[in-house]
């Protein structure tokens, strides 16, 4: 039976990660072809800083999954990240056009296309809008308008902007490499997409993608994206303060935190107690000696800033210690070892690790989210697998709706 191909690319600020996966029509599992993580370059925290180095670097993980996939590779999905990006909640309000009263896919369209209508600086461009509800005159919580009959369609929706060159920067990025760029897609989506089911959803839940330059936020609840924020921390600054605490160089601070970091607290026994030093070796070095505590301490006090922001945020939307579901925490930053119990005690919610079962039941990893989040949400917006007229055609419509501007 035919099937189609999608791929996805996750850009990071340290690595690039590709999930080329194939789809039988009808079929609700996937047939993962290549999945590869490569060295980024040209990316500082989550923007692209040198389209030539970023597309060389997507041009080499490519032509490594088509070997894997044993076919060429022509189309791509791609995460944009930064902190500026930003969500802005808005109202729409239009009049049922049809005679009948009942309400259509324009109507629908109409009131998102009103919702839209706000001063926004020339710089930034309205990247995507999430529909939280809508109204029937003046009866809401609608999700599902289509048919309904009604005199007034009104929308509340959550408006994602992002700072215009920097979005073009990113497709022009893709475009260098040789592909065509069929969407682009926030991170902060991707991975909430790959990690979250629709009872957390509906609940309320916040998903934290810790990332090596930065941090994406997302909250849902009802069922709906309800805000939206990009800290420009990260993992990567874990590191650096490590080397800067430690004085040791980065490839050193890096691997300490890797072997050895821990987000765990030292209770009074463990610190009146014994010393506990760890030594590592170094090549073309003697030895590196840093107490376990010390390192803690280093590291709790970076992940505690990024639970600080992410609370900030949780409280300007009046749901902090409000979300039913908790915190999801995914991203390479995730597994640091006691970042969870940090996260029960700094947010005063329950939490979890989130990774994506979707493709990888028995992989457990969270630095997958996002790239697996990509291909499912490219998947979504192809449309009806019955439906499929081939991959030309049938994918990124959706997507490709908010991105006329920025796709070559």
């Amino acid at each position: 039976m035919r099937s189609r191909i999608i791929t996805a690319i996750d850009i990071g600020s340290s690595s690039i990660k590709l999930l080329s996966v194939a789809q039988k029509l009808k079929d609700q599992n996937f047939e993962v072809l290549s999945l590869r993580q490569g060295l980024s370059a040209g990316i500082r925290k989550g923007v692209v800083i040198d389209i030539s180095k970023a597309s060389k670097a997507v041009a080499e993980i490519v032509r490594k999954a088509e070997q894997d996939c044993n076919q060429r590779i022509e189309m791509v999905y791609a995460n944009i990240g930064g902190a500026h990006l930003s969500s802005n909640s808005s109202h729409g309000l239009v009049s049922v056009s049809r005679a009948d009263r009942k309400i259509s896919e324009e109507d629908i369209d109409r009131v998102l296309q009103a919702a839209q209508t706000f001063s926004l600086s020339s710089n930034k461009e309205i990247i995507d809008v999430y529909p939280r509800e809508y109204a029937v005159d003046g009866q809401g919580g609608i999700k599902e308008p289509l048919g309904m009959e009604g005199v007034r369609l009104e929308s509340d929706v959550l408006v994602l902007c992002g700072f215009s060159p920097y979005l073009k920067n990113s497709s022009q990025a893709i475009a260098n490499s040789g592909f065509h760029l069929q969407g682009l897609i926030p991170s902060a989506m991707a991975s909430s997409r790959a990690v979250l089911n629709d009872r957390e959803k509906e609940l309320g839940v916040c998903v934290l993608d810790i990332g090596a330059g930065s941090t994406d936020m997302s909250v849902f609840e009802e069922g709906g994206l309800i805000h939206v924020a990009v800290f420009p921390v990260g993992s990567a600054n874990i590191t650096n303060d490590i080397a800067i605490c430690l004085k040791t160089d980065i490839n050193a601070a890096e691997k300490i935190k890797l072997e050895f970091g821990s987000c765990k607290k030292f209770g009074e026994s463990e610190q009146k107690g014994k010393k506990s030093e760890k030594k590592i070796l170094l090549e073309g070095e003697d030895g590196l000696f840093f107490s376990k505590k010390i390192l803690s301490n280093i590291i709790e006090a970076r992940v505690s800033e990024i639970f600080e922001f992410a609370n900030k945020e949780l409280k300007k939307i009046s749901k902090f210690g409000m979300l039913p579901a908790g915190i999801v925490l995914t991203g390479g930053g995730a597994k640091l070892p006691g970042i969870k119990e940090l996260a029960k005690e700094e947010f005063k919610l329950p939490c979890r690790i989130g990774f994506p079962e979707e493709f990888f039941s028995a992989q457990q990893d969270p630095c997958f989210s996002t790239v697996c989040g990509l291909a499912l949400e490219a998947d979504e917006a192809s449309g009806p697998r019955d439906n499929w007229q081939g991959i030309k055609e049938g994918v990124g419509n959706k997507i490709r709706k908010f991105f006329r501007i920025f796709i070559p």
